[in-house]
């Protein structure tokens, strides 16, 4: 009976995830779709072509694949090397030091946005795709070194002190011997970091000026009009197409993900 009972309320739970994301593709692809769509004969390819635009759909994407991407990449290049010393070493402040990044993984970004829209005014950076990627990279840090020291932690020292015994450094150990085995954990932190900036709506909309440098979640409000009418069928079609490369990186990396960090035996013999 209790197992029943779980099960339908993981099928419940599972509904409610589910019912918004086939409204969403039953409105991107129903002729004048209102809020309440519902399956019909009706099918049409209008709504995709309405928004498959230079302008509306693909620049927007364009710039959240370079802001999303960028901020990715260099918050995993950081994140490794600052996690190294903090694995490997005993530092005399690394205690206080890893406080200080679970504090700050809780500071939310308005918080911060003032002082840091007043700091991009002040020197000039204000609508500069790169200082914002500067600045996001910065905000994902903390969260980013803690799973990245955590990862690296599972890997033995014993690999990198036999790669020193055969005469690599520490770059040569980091890149040839840890990195390989905590790619699942790189894959992790990547796809973190990436999907959490494609979602950021909020530093975007306040420091960049320029519609052309616009990323796809900011430029989504555009179907929103000020009278509260709403383009709902191009708003679905357009979010399907916002929501597809983020599933396809996820998919892209999926064998990073599945893989294990059981490192049982390596170093024998």
């Amino acid at each position: 009976m209790g197992r029943l009972a779980a099960r339908l309320a993981l099928l419940v739970v599972a509904i409610s995830f589910a019912a918004p994301f086939l409204w969403v593709v039953i409105a991107s692809v129903q002729p004048g779709a209102g809020l309440s769509a519902r399956p019909t004969g009706e099918f049409s390819l209008g709504n995709f072509r309405a928004v498959l635009t230079w302008e509306t759909t693909v620049l927007p994407v364009i710039n959240s694949i370079v802001i999303s991407g960028g901020t990715a990449l260099l918050t995993v290049a950081v994140a490794v090397l600052a996690a190294y010393p903090l694995s490997r070493y005993e530092l005399r402040y690394k205690r206080s030091f890893m406080l200080t990044l679970l504090f700050t993984t809780g500071l939310p970004l308005t918080a911060i946005i003032v002082p840091v829209y007043s700091l991009f005014y002040r020197f000039n950076l204000y609508g500069s795709v790169p200082a914002m990627v500067l600045f996001l990279t910065a905000s994902a840090l903390p969260f980013a070194i803690w799973l990245m020291k955590n990862f690296m932690d599972g890997v033995p020292v014993g690999l990198e002190e036999a790669a020193w015994v055969d005469g690599a450094g520490w770059v040569q150990s980091l890149v040839r011997v840890v990195g390989p085995l905590m790619a699942p954990g790189v894959a992790v932190v990547g796809i973190f970091v990436f999907v959490g900036q494609w979602g950021n709506f909020f530093a975007p909309f306040v420091l960049l000026d320029e519609p052309e440098e616009a990323p796809a979640a900011v430029t989504i409000y555009t179907f929103f009009s000020q009278y509260g009418q709403v383009a709902y069928g191009e708003l679905a079609a357009f979010s399907i197409i916002y929501t597809a490369p983020a599933v396809a990186l996820y998919v892209a990396v999926n064998k990073y993900l599945a893989g294990s960090f059981s490192f049982g035996g390596a170093v024998k013999g």
